[in-house]
This record gives structure tokens, sequence and C-alpha cells, in this order.
């Protein structure tokens, strides 16, 4: 039983980025497919796609991972913020910049998933889920 599948998530894809794969698959959830589609929306991956994969047909997000020159990763870092065991929960004027505005912070607020951009644009606080740079 797995306890944090975002956790799993960010681990599979710094895994596949790591050993330089083209791509990785993870077990589909709304959740797990939102945060795939903003880190393609922010350029942090190539593409995103569900589909059925494996002799049971189970529902899979193929996330395509994105390179630039000498094979080096479209990230340098992806680190988990909020945990299972201890969330974190910030207030729209209080998203920290991820190296100073050049990463960015994936928040769970209460009209979705959003860049920490997009939070402090609509005035809107939530869950601090992970940060990206």
């Amino acid at each position: 039983m797995m306890t944090d599948p975002i956790a799993d998530l960010l681990a599979r894809i710094r895994n596949a980025s790591m050993a330089r794969h083209e791509l990785t698959r993870v077990p589909a959830n709304k959740l797990k497919k939102n945060i795939a589609l903003l880190l393609k929306a922010e350029g942090y991956v190539a593409d995103v796609r569900q589909e059925e994969w494996g002799p049971q047909k189970h529902q899979t997000l193929t996330i395509v991972l994105k390179y630039g020159e000498d094979r080096q990763s479209a990230f340098q870092g992806i680190r988990r913020v909020s945990r299972p065991g201890r969330r974190v929960y910030v207030r729209h004027d209080q998203i920290p910049r991820v190296l100073s505005g050049l990463g960015i912070s994936i928040i769970s607020t209460s009209t979705g998933l959003m860049s920490d951009k997009e939070a402090r644009r609509r005035k809107v606080g939530g869950e601090l889920l992970c940060e990206v740079w």
C-alpha cells in the first residue's frame, strides 16, 4: 500500500531523469495527471498521455521527459514539501519563491492545482505540494 502517491510520482520523474530515460510510466489518477499537466505547461516535461498499459490494461500516465543540450534535464531538482505526516499550508502572500523566481511551486488551492505565480496573481493560498527548479 502506498501512503504518498505524489512523492512516488516525483521520485519516478526524478529517477527517470537522472537515468536519462526518454519516458516514465506511473499509475494514473486525477491529482497526478493535473500535476504532470502543470509540469508540462511550465516546460519541465515534454508530454503527458493517459493510456492503458500492461497485461491487465491499467490506466497509466506516460510522461515524456524533456532534455536540453548534452542531455541535461529540463529541471535541476524536484522536491516534495507537504507530506502526509507534515502538511504545509500557505497564504497567497507567504508563498515562497523558488530560486528567486527561477523555479515553481505547485499549490493545491480551492480552485484546483496551480503554480505559485498563478496563485499569487489570483490571491489564493493552499497546500504547498512541491517545488521544481
